[in-house]
């Protein structure tokens, strides 16, 4: 029953499918394990076997050891009632056969037809209740393994997004490997069950006759044989129909797509994109068409040799009635079990095909929580309430996978009530030293200090709350305008001062703008649902400002914080800056009209700092920020001199 799959050659149509101009998708990470499962020999599999369903139990009985014992434990005792099944049938038939007249025939059978009736019933009834029980695992170990993950990503560092690997990991272990510690399970359930079947009516065979017991087999490993080679035969069709379908989904994706219409209407493209997914069509009508004459042949053999079989099954039945071996009655329960044996035997078999390859899944979801606990930061216990203010000694910054650091050997005061600007060109460090003194990153050289105690051995939870990010990079979540304004502090006590969501809004010149919208601050943000509205990026990012003013935080951090702003809304969130005396404020812009009130500004160039000052000590001497605020200023004076001309 061993089917080993060798590499997959590739037909006339697809090699016409890589010829195709479209680039193709980068396989999914729910199907990076795909071409290994097709390649391993359904014996191989088989071996595995015993370590998987012991993985699986231990996951169920973690989650809810009532529900996994009544799942197994259930399906076990309808086994053995299958069994009692088989007997008692054996018994009814025998009175059946017997001599005699036929009532006197009927009532030596009834007892023993409430018995099969009784022990149909409640194996009945126990399979109804094992599947329940199945059912009620699902949803628990989703909620758990879920969890698991997501309380993993929201603790690791955030350097480890910066990893391209653990970006990877993290992919697949979201993408397939989450989803599959349910199936794991379920399909190993259903392995019992169908081992347990066909242990039942082997069982139930052996004390009617064990003489039939070869027969039983006999008849049951074609059948099983053409399951295995059905299923691998489907399931390398998949792996070409997946490679094909990435192409289509991405001709659908560009002629179906709100954000795409209007250059395909510009460009004229409608010709040309639905030639191409009438190619990939064809290609896929031919690829189906083929699938189904080869599963045909195949279970067209598959029924010859089961046929053959069968026909020997007979035979030997035969034989062994007209040598006076096998009774009547045992022969037809025989034929009554070989039916039962290949149903229960299609269910082992394809839930050992599938348990394997979702057991590599979810093996790629535990190696990563196994690594992702590495990258949890421990920080240390003591508290924190404020400060006066942040030393960064001679603090530097790699990233993983580079040669050079993006902060290399800065040293800098943040002093509470002041307001310092990062200033350079892009790439300079900028947003990396920002993220560095806000706690997001911990150096990889040099120390940071909050009032005099070293960073790593404060709590790091109430470190973040002293902290306030306005990012130019933010997220557009799917909730209404108070909520998106409400998180930059939504755990906020009700006896705790600070600005309430209007006043937040109005200091960010956004208040005017929300109260415009249909529902005011009740209005979704978010056209994919029902009563949903879209901003614009200006309005996004007073949004923005408004949730980071809101949360009341000693530091702020402004990166970009009016890349997206009109001049009127820009100069109000700036005036709005100046105005927190207890207010540490570190400010990234490339508008360096923004930082002339700054109290001190520090100029970078490739992760060092080249010069600080204020914005006239800055001016009075040759570098890069006067170099840059020339450049700014001259831009302004030649459209000036243009409108007045």
């Amino acid at each position: 029953m061993a089917t080993v799959i060798g590499p997959r050659h590739p037909s006339d149509e697809d090699e016409a499918a890589e010829e195709s101009p479209l680039p193709e998708l980068a396989d999914g990470h729910w199907m990076n394990r795909a071409t290994e499962f097709a390649h391993t020999s359904f014996w191989a599999v088989a071996r595995r076997l015993p370590a998987l369903v012991r993985e699986a139990v231990g996951l169920a009985w973690a989650t809810s050891r009532r529900d996994t014992i009544a799942s197994i434990g259930l399906n076990i005792a309808a086994g053995v009632l299958t069994t009692l099944g088989l007997l008692a049938t054996t018994g009814v038939l025998r009175q059946l056969f017997a001599a005699g007249p036929t009532p006197d025939r009927i009532r030596a059978a009834l007892p023993a037809l409430l018995l099969a009736a009784a022990a149909v019933t409640m194996r009945g009834a126990l399979t109804i209740a094992a599947g329940w029980a199945q059912a009620r695992l699902i949803p628990q170990i989703n909620y758990q393994v879920e969890l698991r993950l997501f309380e993993t990503t929201t603790a690791v560092e955030l350097a480890a997004f910066d990893d391209a690997g653990f970006a990877e990991e993290m992919d697949r272990a979201r993408d397939r490997g989450m989803e599959e510690a349910a199936s794991i399970v379920d399909h190993t359930v259903n392995l019992v069950t169908g081992l347990v079947g066909v242990l039942a009516t082997a069982a139930a065979v052996t004390v009617i006759q064990p003489v039939l017991l070869p027969c039983l087999l006999l008849a049951a490993v074609p059948e099983a044989a053409t399951a295995v080679k059905m299923a691998r035969r489907q399931y390398l069709a998949l792996l070409a129909w997946i490679t094909r379908r990435r192409r289509m989904y991405l001709l659908a994706r560009l002629m179906a797509d709100r954000h795409t219409a209007a250059e395909i209407r510009s460009y004229q493209m409608r010709d040309f994109l639905l030639a191409e997914y009438h190619r990939m069509m064809t290609v896929e009508t031919r690829a189906q068409l083929r699938l189904a004459r080869s599963q045909t042949v195949t279970r067209a053999i598959g029924l010859s040799v089961t046929g053959i079989a069968a026909f020997g099954v007979y035979a030997v039945l035969g034989g062994l009635l007209l040598g006076g071996v096998v009774a009547l009655a045992a022969a037809a329960t025989a034929l009554l079990a070989l039916q039962s044996a290949r149903s229960s035997m299609r269910m082992a078999v394809f839930a050992t095909n599938s348990l394997y390859e979702d057991a590599l899944y979810f093996q790629d979801y535990r190696d990563f929580l196994d690594r992702a606990r590495h990258r949890v930061p421990a920080g240390g216990t003591r508290p924190v309430d404020g400060f006066d203010r942040i030393d960064l000694d001679g603090v530097s910054l790699r990233y993983p996978d580079t040669e050079t650091a993006a902060v290399d050997e800065v040293s800098l005061t943040v002093r509470r009530g002041e307001v310092i600007a990062l200033v350079g060109e892009n790439g300079s460090g900028k947003t990396t030293l920002a993220k560095l003194i806000a706690g997001l990153y911990r150096p990889t050289a040099g120390v940071i200090r909050w009032d005099g105690v070293d960073a790593a051995e404060l709590d790091p939870r109430q470190t973040a709350a002293q902290v306030a990010v306005m990012s130019q990079d933010w997220w557009r979540f799917p909730f209404t305008a108070r909520q998106n304004i409400r998180i930059g502090r939504h755990d906020r006590p009700a006896d705790r001062p600070g600005p309430d969501v209007e006043d937040a809004a109005r200091d960010a010149a956004a208040h005017d703008m929300i109260s415009e919208l249909p529902f005011g601050y009740d209005t979704l943000l978010d056209r994919q649902f029902k009563d949903g509205q879209d901003l614009s990026g200006g309005q996004w990012q007073r949004l923005v400002a408004a949730r980071g003013l809101y949360r009341d935080a000693r530091l702020l951090i402004c990166d970009e914080p009016s890349a997206a702003l009109d001049a009127r809304a820009e100069h109000a969130l700036f005036q709005h800056l100046r105005r927190h005396p207890d207010r540490a404020v570190v400010l990234i812009t490339h508008r360096l009209a923004n930082v002339r009130h700054a109290d001190r500004i520090f100029v970078l160039d490739h992760g060092r700092i080249v010069q600080q000052g204020d914005h006239d000590e800055l001016m009075a001497q040759e570098g890069l920020y006067r170099e840059l605020f020339e450049l700014q200023a001259a831009g302004y004076l030649a459209q000036a001199g243009e409108a007045g001309g």
